[in-house]
């Protein structure tokens, strides 16, 4: 299975394969370099032609098609020395490959070529998914297809755009610095309200083709104007096109279902549907959900519970399933297709739990789409136990999930682990630089819970943003690396104070 083509970026694939090895020591064998840009409108060569050359040429084949299809054409422009830089004009954004040749006497004296760099899968590769069994292959395969689909359709319609203006790169969608996030004290009444209708519009503009929403964009300056991307990343515009980190996509979902069940509002209530179809289409066939859709290679193809991503599609899925406000206008057959993808999630929670030497113990931030091993993200987010995400999740099993005794024994161990791996004799300070940090404190009586714990000895690890390394204690990380992110938590805390008590009420309840 094709990885698809990320196009619209500076791409730099070429290398020279001389004919004539053969020739004698003293006279080098003749080469020829290429250079290529690409972008919506051309791809932009440059090189050096060998200069014995009698005639050197060009052809280009577009994706699709077979190469003798393409004709040879003379280079334009060609200075003595072989140098060379020109323009060649596409049709279509998906071109395969640019060849060049130099020939002399109807002899090809060296040849050389560019193709698109293709973003290859790490986890969800051609072989892994092969190596399935065919029922489980067959549903990866159609996922995979599905996902290119919807990719090279959002490519085709933003290269469209800039084409009929004439737009070599599309432009990057306004940055906003604050996640899209509604308070949820907000009254029903606000979202029919001149500050809801002023971002409606341009909410539903920045929708993406296939249903979703980028991160970090700013809808205050008015509607996506042609030619503008869904994302605001100018030098990759397809990092997180449709994507669930930081609580976007479902935000923009609930949003629009409350400005449509205060206004009526046709067009809410669309953008609102197709936003649950992404969710539906987006989910993997095991039950997880990937970090971006169309899925990007890299850690974006893990099961994603960092920042509770995947807890997020869960809860709408779940309102959409009971036809909750602002979801009333859900129909039963939404309401079944919603219902099966919510127990799906379920079941993959479940099976996602880590166990250490057979005994289950909580979740990674991140797992593997096909065994569900713990995987890392960035270097900072090692394969490890979660404190912070596996008390979110716990959280939502013991409120939502059906008491089930499966369910029952996934939440009582999660819960026995992290009692036991509560972190005391710690004591959170500024230092001498201003800076936070932990020292051991027997007088403390704080307690924290790590955000990393090592998936072997169930030991507290903090892993340094700069160097990947890591290491036992915050205090030597941050000696080492810049630290903007949280590594120590409170939120199991009111877990075990709280919700295990209003869990154990509910299970006797359910059990009369």
């Amino acid at each position: 299975m094709q990885a698809y083509v990320l196009p619209f970026i500076f791409i730099v694939i070429a290398s020279a394969f001389p004919l004539n090895a053969q020739s004698p020591q003293d006279k080098p064998a003749p080469k020829f370099t290429l250079k290529v840009e690409a972008d919506y409108l051309a791809l932009h060569t440059s090189g050096t032609a060998p200069a014995e050359a009698t005639a050197r040429e060009y052809r280009l084949t577009m994706s699709g098609k077979t190469s003798e299809a393409a004709p040879w054409t003379s280079i334009p422009n060609i200075e003595a020395n072989g140098s060379f830089k020109f323009d060649v004009p596409l049709t279509d954004w998906r071109w395969a490959r640019l060849e060049v040749r130099a020939m002399a006497d109807e002899k090809v004296l060296a040849t050389d070529e560019a193709v698109p760099e293709k973003r290859k899968f790490t986890m969800l590769t051609p072989e892994r998914i092969a190596a399935l069994p065919e029922a489980q292959r067959t549903a990866w395969q159609t996922y995979l297809k599905t996902s290119a689909h919807h990719a090279d359709h959002e490519r085709e319609l933003i290269a469209t755009e800039c084409r009929k203006l004439g737009m070599a790169t599309s432009q990057a969608a306004p940055h906003n610095s604050t996640e899209f996030e509604m308070d949820s004290k907000v009254p029903p009444e606000w979202y029919g309200g001149a500050d809801a209708l002023k971002i409606v519009d341009a909410v539903l503009s920045f929708q993406t083709p296939a249903g979703s929403w980028s991160k970090a964009v700013s809808y205050m300056l008015g509607l996506r104007q042609p030619g503008t991307h869904w994302t605001n990343n100018a030098e990759n515009p397809w990092h997180y096109c449709g994507t669930l980190d930081n609580r976007t996509t479902t935000e923009q979902i609930k949003f629009l279902a409350n400005v449509h069940a205060a206004t009526k509002r046709d067009d809410a209530k669309a953008g609102t549907l197709r936003g649950i179809e992404w969710l539906l289409a987006a989910q993997f066939p095991n039950g997880g959900w990937p970090q971006v859709y169309p899925v990007e290679p890299g850690y974006h193809e893990a099961i994603t519970l960092n920042d509770d991503a995947m807890l997020h599609a869960l809860e709408v899925l779940l309102a959409v399933r009971e036809a909750e406000a602002p979801f009333t206008f859900a129909d039963e057959a939404l309401r079944q297709r919603a219902t099966v993808a919510f127990e799906k999630g379920i079941a993959c929670l479940v099976e996602c739990q880590v166990k250490i030497e057979g005994k289950p113990t909580v979740w990674c931030a991140q797992h593997d789409p096909l065994s569900l091993a713990p995987v890392a993200a960035r270097l900072k987010e090692p394969p490890s136990l979660s404190g912070g995400e596996s008390t979110s999740l716990l959280k939502f099993l013991m409120r939502k999930s059906p008491v089930t005794t499966t369910a029952s024994s996934v939440i009582e161990n999660g819960i026995t682990w992290l009692s036991a791996h509560r972190i005391t004799n710690l004591r959170k300070i500024k230092n001498a630089e201003g800076k936070t940090d932990y020292t051991v404190d027997a007088a403390s009586g704080e307690i924290y819970w790590a955000r990393f714990y090592d998936v072997q000895t169930g030991l507290p690890i903090f892993a340094g943003a700069q160097d990947g390394k890591i290491y036992n204690t915050f205090h030597e990380m941050a000696q080492h690396n810049k630290v903007g992110y949280d590594y120590f938590t409170t939120k199991p805390n009111d877990l075990i104070s709280k919700e295990v008590e209003r869990w154990r009420k509910r299970v006797q309840k359910e059990a009369r």
